[in-house]
């Protein structure tokens, strides 16, 4: 069977070499509309995805394959434009589904150059649609929604847009995260099959708040309701979609006839000679959860899955490593692995844990190196390993916060405890070199000064007309 697979996608990847090519090239489209003038629209980015992609993910590989009883031949039939019209008004929506120069233009796009595409997503839309539908429902929404990841993504969980709009609804950063959705360095959940679709639907629920049309609605998840709300206002007022539809942005002209052609397209495909690829579902899967990092590999290795299907099952870790150790979080698994994994769990964190968790908790610091911290300045203190010299280092830095501030101040009390250990020895040595002045150091006290200089602070203060307790680093002062 592999082999006739293989067979298949080579044959259709050559014959359709020449349309993806020639879609490629043309990312617009010209249609004349509901006043008569023709438009320029802009092309859904989802529709010039390449099949191979497609094809190339782990479902695909694993799941699809040709459906030898479908012997339909590869000839797109056209109809006359009542036929469309009827088959639309047919379909069992709530969402209006119209037809008009630019509707038709997306379905011939769809039944013609995509057609091999279509299959690939009437055969993928078995992974999905029953998440789609659940999440649509449980908000009240209209389940032709379900088809808007067509248009979106091609059904692709991995796509990301030129823009950065990822996963099957296509969800930009700052909307995934005011839905719920977490986006970081190891996390995207965006490529969550259950949980974007959920969160798509509470948007689109929030939409429909808004504006209260469904075309509208459609429009706005593609451009943002504020580009929407602009055009009404341009247009007078108007809140039909057709009669707004030259203020609209180009990609977003195409974006709702794009939608009534998907629904169009993946109802009546046996009427266009489109096979879909044949689907084999998957096993059942299930979550458990995980309260500490774990990598893939080591999940892979202990349990027994194989890795392209664990990475397939949980697309939103970034990394391939579940960050348990942030909080709680899911690792999805086919449903015979879930004791596997439960009973051998200690195994499985166990497993090289060395070379696949090496985010250090905690780590030393050299213990013969201090650094002391004042407003303006940074000194690295380092004590000889023969003797109690020391050397010191000093870096001219920019004014520190009050945090660095306070811990400045804890710098220089470990520092005065440093030195009063070793301040017998020092002593000595200083006053041997002792002059009439002397340069103030780093955490120095006029006391400290006093005491090793052998006068008194009352003196040094008379000396150097000193009122308070206030001395600078690098300064000289006088000491007799």
């Amino acid at each position: 069977m592999k082999n006739y697979k293989g067979i298949w996608v080579a044959a259709l990847l050559l014959g359709s070499v020449c349309t993806i090519q020639a879609q490629n090239d043309q990312k617009t489209i010209t249609a004349k509309g509901t006043d008569g003038v023709e438009q320029e629209v802009e092309l859904p980015e989802a529709m010039d995805q390449e099949l191979d992609s497609l094809l190339n993910l782990y479902n695909a590989k694993a799941y699809l394959k040709p459906d030898a009883d479908c012997n339909m031949p590869d000839v797109n039939p056209t109809y006359a434009p009542e036929v469309y019209k009827s088959r639309l008004a047919k379909l069992p929506t709530i969402i209006e589904m119209p037809y008009n120069d630019i509707v038709q233009k997306f379905i011939d796009r769809y039944s013609g150059e995509l057609r091999h595409k279509v299959g690939y997503m009437l055969g993928a839309q078995n992974f999905y649609m029953s998440v789609f539908e659940e999440a649509l429902d449980s908000y009240g929404l209209p389940l032709e929604l379900k088809y808007l990841p067509v248009i979106e993504s091609a059904l692709n969980p991995q796509a990301v847009s030129k823009v950065g709009a990822t996963g099957l609804w296509q969800f930009m950063l700052t909307t995934s995260k005011r839905y719920g959705l977490e986006v970081n360095s190891l996390v995207d959940e965006r490529k969550d099959v259950v949980r974007s679709s959920y969160a798509a639907a509470h948007y689109l629920s929030d939409l429909y708040k808004i504006f209260g049309d469904w075309n509208l609605v459609i429009a706005a998840y593609n451009c943002g309701p504020e580009k929407i709300t602009k055009a009404i206002h341009r247009s007078k007022g108007e809140k039909d979609y057709w009669k707004i539809f030259p203020k609209l942005p180009k990609e977003t002209r195409g974006y709702v006839p794009a939608f009534i052609a998907a629904n169009y397209i993946m109802n009546y495909y046996c009427d266009h000679n489109i096979c879909p690829l044949s689907t084999t579902l998957p096993a059942k899967t299930d979550t458990v959860m995980v309260d500490r990092d774990v990598h893939f590999e080591q999940i892979a290795h202990v349990v027994g899955i194989d890795l392209n299907q664990l990475k397939d099952l949980n697309p939103q870790y970034r990394q391939d490593l579940v960050n348990g150790n942030s909080h709680l979080s899911s690792l999805r698994l086919p449903a015979d692995l879930i004791n596997t994994f439960i009973d051998r769990e200690d195994s499985v964190y166990a497993y090289n844990a060395d070379s696949y968790i090496t985010k250090r908790k905690e780590v030393k610091i050299d213990d013969n190196a201090r650094y002391i911290v004042d407003r303006n300045q940074v000194t690295r203190v380092t004590t000889s390993s023969r003797d109690d010299d020391e050397s010191v280092e000093s870096a001219e830095e920019p004014e520190v916060s009050k945090s660095s501030s306070r811990k400045a101040t804890r710098s220089k009390r470990e520092s005065r405890r440093d030195k009063r250990s070793d301040r017998s020895s020092r002593k000595k040595k200083e006053r041997k070199e002792r002059s009439k002045n002397v340069t103030v150091k780093s955490g120095d006290t006029l006391s400290e000064i006093a005491e090793r200089n052998g006068t008194t602070v009352k003196k040094l203060r008379k000396l150097n007309g000193i009122s308070g307790n206030t001395i600078h680093a690098g300064k000289k002062i006088k000491v007799k």
